[in-house]
């Protein structure tokens, strides 16, 4: 197949997709190649209860629908790799623009590993570095003390329970909430580097 040509040149001002090299991650924009991935490692029931907005079950028509509605500013999001194998999604909800929200996902074989860790302090790492924002903020779910740990690792301070609501159990239920400042976030960037290309 001819590759299309295409009709006007790219100014260096457009923006391109972002791609964070950790230790042992990548993480990239999701494609439309990467649905089938999403969708077998989101529908779990046990992924989506820990999350805000993942629906259970999670078919692939979800997964094509996340992905085409990507680009939209109010939204950051990276699919996490290892050993270019998809393993779950870090992102960013920029809809409070004075403090946006860092969410994450694993699929279930995943957990236990560190790449949530990882994932979550290359994406602060980048949000700091690229947004002139003065704190970041992040939820978990009270009966999750796995992500909780990731959060308070990254340098998130716990600031209160909060009732949120979860698309997969269809109600409301207690969540930690967390802040992490700028000036906490430098204070800790010592953590590791995170390699960056575009």
């Amino acid at each position: 197949m001819l590759q299309e040509i295409p009709t006007h040149t790219p100014s260096l001002r457009e923006p391109r997709p972002c791609v964070l090299e950790t230790g042992r991650l990548t993480l990239r924009k999701p494609a439309l190649a990467d649905v089938n991935a999403i969708a077998r490692l989101a529908n779990d029931r046990r992924v989506a209860e820990m999350t805000r907005r993942l629906p259970h079950p999670y078919t692939r028509d979800d997964a094509a629908r996340f992905v085409t509605s990507l680009g939209q500013d109010h939204e950051t999001v990276f699919l996490i790799e290892a050993d270019f194998e998809p393993v779950g999604m870090v992102g960013v909800d920029w809809r409070d623009r004075d403090a946006p929200e860092l969410g994450y996902w694993l699929g279930v074989a995943h957990w236990g590993n560190g790449y949530a860790t990882e994932a979550a302090r290359a994406v602060i790492d980048f949000t700091f570095e690229e947004h002139a924002i003065g704190q970041m903020v992040s939820a978990a779910r009270v009966v999750n003390p796995a992500s909780r740990n990731v959060l308070e690792k990254c340098g998130f301070q716990w600031t209160g329970v909060e009732l949120h609501r979860m698309e997969a159990i269809g109600s409301s239920t207690p969540v930690d909430c967390f802040r992490l400042t700028r000036g906490v976030w430098s204070s800790l960037k010592s953590w590791g580097k995170t390699r960056r290309s575009r």
